[in-house]
């Protein structure tokens, strides 16, 4: 109540810039702590991060999580409609055949939204007053939120991306993330189809000073029968560590080396 009053006494431009100042700072090199936590197979959850890459990329093939769906769907995998799951079955089929025809990774393309945030190696966060800029070294993969309160255009919404149109606003101390205009090629996680209709809502906070949280929810009228919500969490590299420097990708010079 405390707070109201004062944000209501400052009026709503003044309130949006203490917000704005009041804002934590999410710069920094983070890695997943839970990599691809929703696979079968994956590892356990609460795992350590892991290391930084030191060598050269792997190939491309070998750069997707190992999951081919001969094991089935894990119980905590989106829940899909009948048309959605013919096509995961379908996929499925041609990833246990050894084909990488649906293989983002092995296409040297980007993993899309929300498949990015379960990067495999590390990520960096660039935050300004007006915009971050969320920048993953596997394959590059780039994506920003922007903050200033400007909305996707009606161009925008006509030429969807691999990482959608992202508009977001705070809330105390969480970043609110709205992401919309996203590929229908991409996955959710996995390979988890979805149709042009998704949309990606996080919300992402510092659960500790060097660990990021973030929750996301996926909503898709035409390929899931419910939103689907999972969390990833990121620990924060020490500066000067030599974990803090992400290395270019170039997943392109590999791409002849994909099946």
């Amino acid at each position: 109540m405390k707070l109201y009053k004062i944000l209501f006494g400052m009026g709503v431009g003044a309130a949006a810039l203490w917000a704005q100042s009041a804002a934590p700072d999410f710069s920094g090199v983070y890695y997943p702590i839970n990599p691809f936590g929703n696979f079968r197979g994956g590892p356990a959850s609460g795992g350590p991060p892991p290391a930084a890459r030191t060598g050269p990329p792997p190939k491309p093939t070998a750069s997707a999580p190992l999951s081919d769906g001969s094991r089935g769907r894990s119980p905590d995998e989106p829940l899909l409609t009948p048309e959605y799951m013919a096509k995961w079955e379908m996929i499925s089929k041609t990833r246990i055949a050894g084909s990488s025809e649906y293989d983002l990774t092995a296409k040297c393309l980007p993993p899309g939204m929300p498949a990015m945030m379960s990067m495999a190696y590390g990520m960096e966060v660039m935050q300004t007053k007006d915009k971050i800029t969320f920048f993953s070294e596997l394959n590059d993969a780039l994506r920003r939120v922007y903050l200033d309160g400007r909305k996707p255009s009606q161009k925008v919404l006509d030429d969807p991306t691999y990482a959608g149109y992202s508009t977001g606003h705070w809330e105390g101390d969480t970043l609110v993330v709205d992401t919309v205009a996203l590929r229908d090629n991409t996955f959710i996680e996995g390979f988890t189809p979805h149709s042009d209709q998704m949309t990606v809502h996080e919300r992402i906070r510092l659960k500790e000073p060097t660990m990021l949280e973030d929750q996301i929810t996926v909503t898709d009228p035409n390929a899931l029968t419910k939103p689907w919500t999972t969390v990833k969490t990121y620990r924060r590299a020490k500066p000067g560590s030599g974990q803090d420097e992400l290395r270019e990708f170039a997943c392109a010079e590999g791409l002849g080396e994909a099946k």
